[in-house]
């Protein structure tokens, strides 16, 4: 019953947080389930993570991040997501590929088209069934982050937030299959339970061609 779900959504919305509650549904159902994340989810993911998120000296320019991004996406496929989906299990990622479309294309203001070529190259074709875009105004989510802390991408100003807030809600509007955008200033347990009956609907729509019954 592969199905693969990721999470996306601007600074401080909650979405690493309803990625963990889903992951934990699932596996308390007995749902084999894999949760990873962006980037990271593999040695050399977390080192480039590292290096993404880092305060620096020096000036990380936009391309460069672009093919950081990529490079720690084409290990995490390769050795977490593309095994794990073949085994026929849930694969809940905390973040992907829109990502970095959001962040260094409406963000850093990167072709767009070039973004795209490079995320076909390191996702070799596998792309959610669900995304769930938890959306909340950019003031907000930062305001839930200590400022003392501030990773590289913390730290922009907030007109940067912004373009990333609409680049998403642009991306979602486009795709309105795929994406599944929630008010993510709701209450937590009312936000684990909205998607908890989106994931279960296409478990159970699955259900017919695998033959298996999903618990509810």
């Amino acid at each position: 019953m592969a199905l693969f779900i990721t999470f996306e959504g601007g600074e401080g919305c909650g979405k690493s947080t309803q990625a963990k509650a889903l992951w934990r549904k699932l596996v308390r159902l007995g749902i084999p389930a894999e949760l990873t994340h962006e980037p990271g989810g593999t040695a050399l993911g977390k080192e480039l993570r590292y290096l993404l998120k880092r305060k620096r000296q020096d000036r990380l320019s936009p391309e460069a991040e672009v093919l950081l991004f990529a490079a720690s996406r084409v290990q995490l496929v390769n050795e977490v997501i593309r095994p794990s989906l073949q085994e026929g299990k849930v694969v809940i990622c905390d973040r992907f590929a829109d990502s970095t479309a959001v962040y260094q294309g409406y963000g850093r203001g990167i072709d767009l088209a070039t973004i795209k070529a490079i995320n076909d190259m390191a996702t070799a074709g596998i792309k959610p069934h669900l995304t769930i875009l938890l959306d909340m105004p950019a003031d907000k989510g930062l305001s839930r982050k200590n400022a003392r802390n501030h990773d590289r991408f913390e730290a922009e100003d907030i007109t940067f937030h912004h373009r990333v807030r609409e680049g998403y809600r642009q991306m979602a509007a486009q795709e309105p299959a795929r994406w599944m955008v929630i008010d993510a200033t709701l209450p937590r347990n009312q936000l684990k339970t909205i998607i908890w009956n989106k994931v279960n609907q296409l478990l159970q729509a699955m259900q017919a061609y695998s033959g298996k019954t999903v618990p509810k």
